[in-house]
């Protein structure tokens, strides 16, 4: 199996413009700012507002004490990577080098960014699901890949198979499987994981997945491609502790693949943040050796949340596509005389005082067929957040 790519390309012309060839922000950093600029309650990025277990920041706080501060190894502690192997043994069987098969990352975007700049180079093409999180059609161009999209169409937000396999070509280099999935808190069936595994073999690709909602699963079932017949020996698996922990400032990310993979994924790591969170790794240790109990509390916690904001948009007359997984949910605007849900998201905070995100946003330009009238709302939120956002928008009727 093809193995590495050159590690290091110019990055010119890849960065997302504007129409006035400035640096486009994020949606996230757009409504963000719309939210705090307006006092509306902010839905749209996925960040929680309450702390994680307790005895994960605790960790931080003695490994501080401890003076864990300066730069850790450059692959990550031992102890992180040992827990994460550790972590991929207790929950998925698998047996993983914390030495060789281990990478510490600076959250799962790094992970990300390093490992298709590490293999990948002009001229490949790399695979997604679409919808996709935003940061993957910029670190693709970044690599100089083209970006080939299978769509995700609502209600159930399932590929089609002929579409997966059409998406696949002699130049397709990498498959990003995100599953959970955002933002439509899809859990990917075995069935379709069975395909990509198929064809990734067919052509010679690498499985990049990202995983950072695999705790978060409230309904259906997380399985990691990794472990399927004929994955391993081509996967990069990714996750990171920040969704499942609360701790979403801290960064910390984490990929295990076979040793070659890690190697050339390692040589692009060292120079983007070379190390990272030497307080916080003790610290995610920590939170990946906690009981079964906190890891199925924290999913159903997760679950009751959704069911407040869910119910709440489809009393105020959303159509809601409700997940099986992760932070958000996806509401149809379409029902209240809404087709163009860029441009009420950017009203919401007048009309009704919240912030959500645009579908439309995670989908190229000339797909936003099928998308345009939806929002996706964020519910990892405090419940009384949750409560007084659900009240403010049952007066979006009242403004159609």
């Amino acid at each position: 199996m093809r193995q590495t790519g050159p590690w290091l390309r110019a990055a010119e012309g890849a960065m997302l413009l504007g129409p006035d060839g400035v640096p486009a922000p994020t949606v996230f950093a757009e409504m963000s700012a719309l939210a705090a600029a307006t006092g509306a309650i902010n839905l749209g990025q996925g960040f929680p507002d309450e702390d994680g277990p307790a005895e994960v920041l605790e960790a931080a706080v003695q490994a501080i004490r401890g003076g864990a501060n300066q730069y850790p190894p450059g692959r990550g502690t031992p102890d992180l990577r040992a827990a994460v192997a550790e972590h991929q043994a207790r929950w998925y069987g698998l047996d993983v080098d914390p030495d060789r098969e281990v990478l510490v990352t600076a959250g799962a975007t790094e992970a990300l960014a390093a490992t298709l700049l590490a293999l990948v180079e002009p001229g490949d093409e790399v695979v997604t699901f679409e919808p996709f999180y935003d940061a993957y059609g910029a670190l693709i161009r970044l690599a100089g890949a083209t970006h080939v999209t299978v769509p995700l169409r609502a209600p159930d937000f399932l590929p089609d198979e002929a579409d997966l396999r059409a998406a696949f070509s002699d130049r397709t280099r990498v498959v990003l499987v995100n599953t959970p999935h955002n933002p439509t808190g899809r859990v990917l069936p075995v069935e379709v994981l069975r395909t990509v595994v198929e064809l990734a073999e067919q052509f010679d690709a690498v499985i990049v997945t990202d995983e950072v909602y695999e705790h978060l699963a409230f309904a259906g079932t997380h399985v990691p491609p990794v472990t399927l017949p004929g994955a391993r020996e081509r996967t990069v698996s990714i996750s990171s502790a920040g969704k499942t922990f609360n701790t979403t400032g801290w960064k910390i990310g984490w990929l295990t693949a076979p040793p070659a993979l890690v190697e050339a994924i390692t040589t692009v790591k060292q120079y983007l943040t070379f190390v990272n969170g030497a307080p916080f790794q003790p610290a995610i240790a920590t939170g990946l050796r906690l009981p079964d109990a906190v890891f199925a509390g924290i999913a159903a916690d997760l679950g009751s949340k959704q069911a407040i904001l869910a119910d709440g948009l489809a009393a105020a007359g959303f159509d809601v596509l409700r997940p099986d997984a992760g932070y958000f949910v996806i509401a149809d605007a379409a029902p209240l005389g809404h087709d163009d849900a860029r441009a009420l998201c950017l009203e919401l905070p007048r009309l009704v005082g919240v912030v959500g995100v645009p579908v439309s946003a995670f989908v190229r330009p000339d797909h936003v067929d099928g998308y345009r009238s939806l929002i996706r709302f964020a519910f990892c939120k405090r419940r009384s957040v949750l409560e007084e956002a659900v009240a403010r928008l049952a007066g979006l009727a009242a403004t159609a």
